[in-house]
């Protein structure tokens, strides 16, 4: 387990003291794919260099399973840094060394005998999806190929904990896709816990179960990737579910009742749940507004649908929803 308790990191500049992170209390579970989303300069990269030491909190503690990390010698601190590895945006791959020698080099540096380091990065081209790759140089790879070598030297160590940072942002959705399943498999063979730090909502809703949004250095929104997409509150969060914004919106008709639903993994059938609402209750709904995505067989967002003024009407629209499951039913009263 992963714990953040009032962590902030103040910068010393020329132009003055800079509040990168201020007062951050995170908890990740062992097991977890955590994602950490912001727009740029929100605090990522120096939250997840705060995690292992790279960057030192100003406040706060950093505690790896109820262990102080900022009270750790560097001995101690090097060994629990093979414990929580790390992968970039860059790959940062030693380009004159062929990729067997790449993730070989951390068992080196941890004294591992060459044959036994062989050995294991034999088994992790394996698992990385590469084993003809082994004595190929990274110059020769595609993007894709780069990083899946840079997941199988960060996981050498065998770690507990893989950090990474903007890991899928310089490659194509296609292979952002196809290291984001990667992920995913490493997470269930191996049980490592995964912190994915990100600006791209797509990513946190294909592979992370928690999420904490930031946002000027601070968390302003935390949950389960589910919740927070199907039901934004912050801001920032609603920036990232929805980018185009929702329009403000007024009964259209006269007499019409307008009220939010928000989806928090009903189940998809097969016909459109407003559609056939109208075909089974004779009910006519006007879909004001809708920002819906099916994750799995289930669906997640919002929508703002306009219903007759007559409270019988109403209340069988509100029964007809409800049991579907998984759906939040709010009145708008005024503006939406």
């Amino acid at each position: 387990m992963i714990e953040l308790k009032n962590m902030s990191k103040t910068f010393r500049t020329a132009g003055g003291t800079v509040e990168a992170l201020k007062n951050i209390s995170l908890t990740v579970n062992d097991g977890d794919i955590y994602g950490i989303i912001g727009m740029s300069g929100a605090g990522k990269s120096t939250l997840v260099r705060c995690i292992n030491m790279l960057e030192r909190p100003t406040e706060g503690k950093v505690l790896m399973d109820g262990q102080d990390m900022g009270a750790l010698s560097q001995k101690e601190l090097r060994r629990v840094r093979r414990e929580v590895t790390m992968i970039f945006q860059g790959f940062n791959l030693l380009m004159q060394k062929s990729c067997l020698r790449n993730i070989c080099f951390p068992l080196e540096l941890a004294g591992v005998k060459k044959a036994d380091a062989i050995k294991r990065a034999k088994e992790l081209l394996e698992i990385v999806g590469l084993p003809d790759k082994a004595k190929s140089y990274p110059a020769q790879l595609s993007g894709g190929q780069q990083q899946r070598i840079a997941i199988a030297r960060a996981l050498a160590t065998e770690p507990k904990v893989l950090l990474c940072d903007e890991a899928t942002s310089a490659l194509d959705p296609k292979t952002t896709h196809d290291i984001l399943e990667l992920l995913r498999d490493i997470n269930k063979r191996l049980g490592i816990t995964i912190i994915i730090i990100t600006h791209q909502m797509s990513v946190v809703e294909e592979i992370c179960n928690r999420v904490a949004i930031l946002d000027g250095g601070m968390v302003v929104e935390e949950g389960e990737v589910s919740a927070v997409f199907a039901d934004p509150h912050s801001d920032a969060a609603k920036r990232l579910v929805a980018p185009d914004g929702e329009e403000e919106v007024v009964p259209v008709n006269p007499g019409e009742r307008v009220f939010r639903i928000v989806f928090n993994g009903a189940l998809a059938a097969g016909a459109p749940l407003i559609t056939q609402m109208a075909i089974d209750e004779k009910i006519a709904a006007n879909i004001l507004y809708a920002s819906t995505k099916c994750l799995g067989d289930k669906v997640y967002g919002n929508m703002l649908l306009g219903l007759p003024e007559e409270e019988e009407t109403v209340q069988r629209a509100v029964t007809y929803l409800n049991e579907v499951g998984n759906v939040i039913i709010t009145e708008v009263k005024g503006d939406a």
